[in-house]
């Protein structure tokens, strides 16, 4: 297999749903249950509805109020029974990317729903004479997700009621000391999505991209907890991780193939790795 196509296969490992029941709110499709889930929220009669076309919340929740306090009681169903866990930050629900928020719902049980996350992630570039070069993150060896891989710069999941801009601005001063005015030219430069099977669940998210060209005075420093370091390389070395070895996290090799493809680095003649890089539209 293509080394930068096994990337892409790895994150889109669910050749197709079998398996798992459409979870509605009204008429709208926003996630997947694995039957073993669904099965936690048997419990919860006038909150969720099981019929022939899967699951859906109670036809009387209206209103993104009401429909938010339901989600929370079978997010704390869902968690007691072993299908995610409480993190604490309300993520927007949606039955389309950029369709209106019919609900809000704990970022941990995102994926035992399978319900589409959205999340935003910056390539720091600084341009030499010698070559574009790319600040990376070394992350956290106490991380929960992908402990010690090799991050981008910026990178963070959008909140409820954040937009990909507000949302970089925040996470770019959060994660790595970049002043708020620098973060603001980061240029949006298209998405990447995936449907991927992990223990948690099903995860479908789409990542926001976004370019920074950053003066060469500017060093990324840790302000979280949630990277160890950053370092400057070579384009070229980058691309020799992501294509030789799994020291990148996960989803962030899309990002990277993104990158690489975009500034010719890479060839994709018959669109086959930019058509892995979206999955979800």
């Amino acid at each position: 297999m293509n080394p930068f196509a096994r990337h892409i296969a790895a994150c889109n490992n669910i050749p197709s749903p079998a398996g798992y029941l459409p979870f509605r709110i009204g008429d709208e499709q926003v996630g997947w249950l694995d039957a073993e889930a669904a099965r936690a929220l048997t419990f919860l009669p006038k909150l969720v509805h099981f019929g022939p076309e899967g699951v859906s919340l109670a036809a009387g929740l209206r209103g993104v109020a009401a429909r938010t306090g339901a989600l929370a009681e079978i997010a704390q169903a869902l968690a007691k029974s072993g299908f995610g866990r409480i993190r604490g930050e309300e993520f927007d629900v949606r039955a389309h990317p950029a369709g209106p928020v019919l609900a809000t719902v704990d970022r941990g049980v995102l994926p035992a729903m399978g319900i589409v996350s959205q999340g935003v992630h910056v390539n720091g570039l600084v341009r030499r004479p010698d070559g574009l070069h790319l600040w990376v993150g070394w992350r956290a060896k106490d991380k929960a997700i992908a402990p010690g891989k090799l991050d981008n710069v910026v990178a963070g999941g959008i909140p409820a009621g954040l937009d990909p801009d507000r949302c970089l601005a925040k996470e770019a001063e959060e994660e790595a000391s970049i002043p708020a005015s620098l973060a603001v030219k980061a240029r949006f430069v298209g998405r990447v999505s995936y449907v991927m099977r992990t223990e948690e669940g099903m995860r479908r998210d789409i990542l926001n991209l976004f370019d920074l060209d950053m003066p060469e005075d500017v060093i990324p420093e840790p302000n979280d907890d949630e990277v160890e370091r950053f370092e400057l390389w070579p384009v070229q070395k980058v691309l020799e991780r992501v294509r030789d070895t799994d020291d990148v996290k996960f989803n962030v090799n899309l990002v990277l193939i993104d990158l690489f493809i975009r500034e010719g680095l890479v060839e994709d003649p018959d669109g086959v790795l930019r058509a892995g890089l979206d999955q979800l539209g």
